[in-house]
């Protein structure tokens, strides 16, 4: 048999088919990956959050309030108060022209992003309102978006779910699909915790219960709560306390958080400060002995001792009344960062993994029936011939397999319905080809004439009608959701693995089939 370019090409291809596949059925023997299923199929958790990326431009807005007030206490330029509007603007009052002069100093050399949205002023009293420009504002909220992206991703891959997808869906979405999760709840919870670590000092000069009462703090102060669980009876307690707003250090300083155990055995969460984190925390401790430190985390309180000395070296400890599980998911979450906003839940859904061993039986079943039918009826209806479509259209599944392994592209339900779509449609390119082969054959041609000359007639016929089909399934995939892009990219493979396999693969089996033999009449 003589060797030639297209052997060689059919040869690699199916070879590389072959090897990537292996993982799917023999996950040990090779290292490359196996197909991904879909959640139909494998089961798992299917969300998509909604970032709250007003709340990060608030958080933006408040930070930008702090570095304001510091500059102008540097600046010895004193203020009458600046505050957050509703709208998200930077309110601010200034009596006197020395320190309406400082502040326009401060503002055009430190805080360039910042415009003047408005000016009054009454009686030597000017009441300024700062404003992000529109450009500004988007960008901070596309940051928030790709920033909490980013951190939800470093929490799932700590978490251990093997090959999620995680992406950004519209402007402010995130699409999550967990396959295989087995416990959704706490995967859901751990996702969703914004995890914003701050250390605040407990106001000990005012009574709590009197602020209760009011139910308004005194000014620079929160009311936030501790909750504490009764191991007896489950019940869940909430002690109260004043928290000074002024945030000392905050968990941007972190660089590890782990779970340790004290000394009856309880979890708790070990964190560690980078060098300027330490030195900050060390000033800290040293400056407020004997009083209370509440380290907050999401607006909560986890513990609030006493500082009994100057603590050095950038440790600390969180307690809470964990479970271990508790205690290493605020690891997780502390490890990965917080989150620049809150995110919110405004589509889930799950598939058990009953469900998706049925899904998978279900579409094998109808594969393999599809398959069959149309192998029967091909061998029968084109004899010899028949048999050599039959192969092409085994080829044609092994390629399909092939690449998506190759892509990692996932299969779901719909992309199986898409191979047993293609198997009609690969038999439908060899159809086209053996009804201008006979057409030939009756003109009186040779077999091996009739052979290359039916091949040449079909081959635009069949190039027009899978190139349109294949730009179909391209539309489909850029502009479908989840299901359908499954279904666009099984149709795709298949339709490219069809046209290989009937024009190139079907052709090289009827050259060396007629190669150096004398056929006299063609079985099809």
């Amino acid at each position: 048999m003589k060797l030639t370019f297209r052997k060689v090409l059919i040869t690699i291809i199916f070879a590389m088919a072959i090897i990537y596949l292996l993982p799917t059925f023999f996950p040990d023997l090779w290292p490359h990956k196996k197909i991904k299923l879909g959640l139909d199929l494998q089961g798992g958790m299917h969300l998509v959050l909604e970032v709250q990326v007003e709340k990060a431009l608030e958080t933006i807005i408040e930070t930008r309030i702090h570095e304001i007030k510091q500059e102008l206490r540097d600046k010895r330029v004193k203020h009458s108060g600046i505050t957050r509007t509703t709208s998200n603007k930077i309110h601010i009052i200034l009596e006197g022209n020395d320190n309406i002069n400082g502040f326009n100093d401060v503002i055009r050399d430190e805080f360039q992003n910042l415009e003047v949205a408005s000016t009054k002023s009454e009686q030597g009293i000017s009441e300024i309102t700062l404003m992000f420009s529109a450009t500004e504002s988007e960008e901070i909220k596309k940051l928030a978006t790709e920033q909490a992206l980013e951190t939800i991703r470093n929490r799932i891959d700590e978490f251990g779910v093997s090959e999620p997808v995680i992406r950004i869906q519209g402007s402010n979405r995130i699409l999550i699909q967990l396959p295989g999760i087995t416990d959704p709840a706490r995967a859901k919870a751990l996702i969703g915790k914004t995890a914003q670590l701050t250390f605040q000092l407990v106001d000990e000069n005012n009574d709590v219960q009197a602020a209760l009462k009011k139910d308004r703090p005194p000014v620079g102060d929160v009311i936030m709560y501790q909750e504490l669980e009764d191991k007896s009876t489950k019940a869940i307690s909430k002690i109260p306390y004043l928290i000074k707003k002024r945030i000392l250090l905050d968990g941007s300083r972190l660089t590890d958080a782990n779970v340790q155990f004290d000394q009856f055995g309880q979890p708790q969460v070990g964190i560690s400060f980078d060098r300027k984190g330490a030195r900050r925390f060390e000033k800290i401790t040293g400056e407020n002995l004997k009083k209370r430190l509440a380290i907050v985390l999401d607006n909560k309180v986890y513990s609030a001792p006493v500082i009994q000395s100057r603590i050095a070296g950038g440790k600390a400890v969180i307690t809470g009344n964990f479970s271990l599980n508790e205690a290493r998911d605020l690891a997780i979450a502390l490890r990965a960062g917080s989150l620049p906003a809150p995110v919110k839940i405004i589509e889930e859904r799950t598939v058990g993994p009953t469900l998706g061993a049925d899904s998978i039986r279900m579409g094998l079943i109808s594969m393999v029936a599809g398959g069959m039918f149309v192998i029967i009826f091909m061998f029968i209806y084109y004899k010899k011939a028949g048999f050599i479509a039959d192969i092409a259209l085994i080829s044609n599944i092994l390629l399909i397999g092939g690449g998506l392994a190759v892509f990692q592209a996932t299969l779901s339900l719909p992309g199986i319905a898409g191979i047993i779509l293609t198997i009609g449609m690969a038999v439908d390119a060899n159809v086209i080809i053996f009804e201008r082969i006979r057409e030939e054959l009756r003109k009186g041609k040779t077999p091996i004439a009739a052979v290359n000359s039916g091949f040449s007639k079909a081959t635009l016929t069949i190039l027009d009608a899978n190139v349109t089909t294949l730009i179909a399934a391209i539309v489909l995939f850029q502009f479908g959701s989840g299901p359908v892009q499954g279904f666009a990219v099984t149709l795709s493979l298949g339709i490219l693995a069809s046209l290989f396999t009937a024009l190139i693969v079907s052709k090289a089996i009827f050259d060396s089939t007629l190669e150096n033999k004398k056929v006299v009449k063609l079985s099809i």
